[in-house]
């Protein structure tokens, strides 16, 4: 563990904290955008508890995302989604990822404005296409064409994603470079002084 960053410097930090007050840090997007890695190491980078909504699903359901929707299909999978991400919110601060049909729902979308911060990570198709690939646990990509349920889940979705607080582009490179942007852009929407990067070695 002692190879993680330090923390920002705790004045930022604690000023960031103060702004977030009880609300949770909130990762929405396309599965493949990297919203529990960056969303663990921005939790890290801030002190604050990480929660993944879709393996808190599966913990409270004792079977995986794919069995679900096998079994009950997608509506009832989003019903369960729904309430999951709802009790969830009542318990920040914290940084919650989300699963990529989530914040379609636009209880869930309305629960997430008024106790979190939402921030889309947002990721080209070739970079999703490289990422998804590599799992075999997505269940709205058994499909023989997965690129292009990938490229119509983005022009469905992508107008959705967009009226989040904000938007961090996501791309290859280091997840504490993506978390680093991450916390500059909750710095400059809650009003913050922007916090210095905490893997660099400042002299």
């Amino acid at each position: 563990m002692n190879a993680l960053p330090a923390n920002p410097p705790d004045e930022g930090r604690v000023a960031l904290l103060e702004q977030l007050g009880s609300r949770s840090v909130v990762f929405v997007g396309l599965m493949g955008a990297g919203k529990t890695a960056i969303g663990r190491k921005v939790a890290t980078m801030l002190s604050l508890p990480f929660i993944d909504s879709d393996q808190e699903i599966e913990s409270v359901s004792r079977m995986t995302v794919p069995e679900l929707f096998e079994r009950y299909g997608e509506a009832e999978f989003r019903a369960l989604e729904q309430r999951v991400i709802l009790r969830l919110l009542e318990s920040g601060p914290q940084v919650l990822s989300t699963g990529g049909g989530a914040f379609m729902n636009p209880q869930t979308r309305e629960a997430i404005a008024s106790h979190g911060v939402s921030v889309w990570l947002k990721a080209d198709l070739d970079l999703l296409m490289e990422r998804v690939a590599k799992k075999q646990n997505r269940p709205l990509l058994k499909n023989p064409d997965p690129r292009g349920v990938l490229e119509r889940l983005m022009e469905e979705r992508h107008p959705i994603y967009a009226t989040a607080d904000m938007t961090v582009a996501t791309r290859d490179d280091r997840k504490e470079v993506i978390a680093g942007e991450v916390i500059a852009a909750l710095c400059a929407h809650l009003g913050v002084a922007a916090i210095t990067a905490s893997d660099e070695v400042h002299p």
